[in-house]
């Protein structure tokens, strides 16, 4: 397992990443929300607010009691709802590392989007894959995913600070760093890994990630080239 800590990029454009910071609070919140009970239990809220494959494609319906949101409107609300803790720590630690500086490269309210648009690209590649499966996918994961491939497009040469096998420190490029663990969310998806893991959410994540980024940069921002915004010169 390969976690990240620290990446040591300096933020250029925004003093604050308040939409990063926000996105995991409203994570936080739902999390200790369904933890104590307040939404109610978690078996009901996964099938009410999740992306059920089978219900997207009409195969099966949710039960009227469970319909607080229009299926649509699930893509988005499945990206705020976790299956306990380390579900939620898992996510949000890559969030915290390589989300500051993609929102920085972007601006907080395009970060907004291109966050919401990855994860809903992610549940529906997931749903394309597995059109018959009544499980409901939940989690920031395939967001997330869309986010590391843009950081990966942004900083390919930034150190990334980390952990390996989660107590072994370890310095690498984004490009190893980040780019060996979007290779092992393909691998995982096609040669069938856990199956307890939306494995093709994250694989789409990143493909919507890899394919947006050009769209939401700042102009000055490069991509697979210099770390820094044009007539800059890049930190030593």
């Amino acid at each position: 397992m390969l976690i990240p800590v620290y990446d040591g990029e300096p933020l250029r454009n925004v003093r604050f990443p308040l939409a990063t910071w926000s996105i995991i609070a409203m994570n936080l919140v739902s999390l200790i929300a369904v933890s104590t009970g307040l939404f109610g239990q978690l078996e009901k809220l996964d099938v009410a607010l999740g992306v059920i494959p089978a219900v997207v494609f009409d195969y099966a319906v949710r039960s009227p009691e469970l319909s607080y949101v229009p299926v649509p409107l699930t893509f988005v609300t499945a990206l705020f709802l976790h299956a306990g803790f380390w579900h939620f720590a898992g996510n949000m630690i890559f969030l915290w590392v390589f989300g500051d500086n993609v929102e920085d490269a972007m601006g907080s309210r395009r970060f907004v989007i291109f966050y919401v648009a990855c994860g809903a690209v992610a549940a529906l590649v997931h749903a394309m894959m597995a059109r018959d499966s009544q499980s409901p996918l939940i989690g920031a994961s395939g967001a997330v995913s869309g986010v590391l491939a843009a950081y990966l497009m942004l900083f390919p040469r930034v150190r990334v600070y980390g952990l390996i096998f989660s107590w072994l420190p370890i310095v690498l490029p984004a490009y190893i760093f980040v780019g060996g663990w979007i290779m092992f969310q393909f691998a995982s998806a096609l040669f069938g890994a856990d199956t307890q893991t939306g494995w093709w959410a994250h694989v789409g994540g990143v493909i919507a990630g890899g394919a947006l980024i050009a769209f939401f940069k700042r102009p000055d921002f490069l991509l697979l080239g210099s770390m820094a915004p044009k007539g800059r010169m890049p930190p030593r």
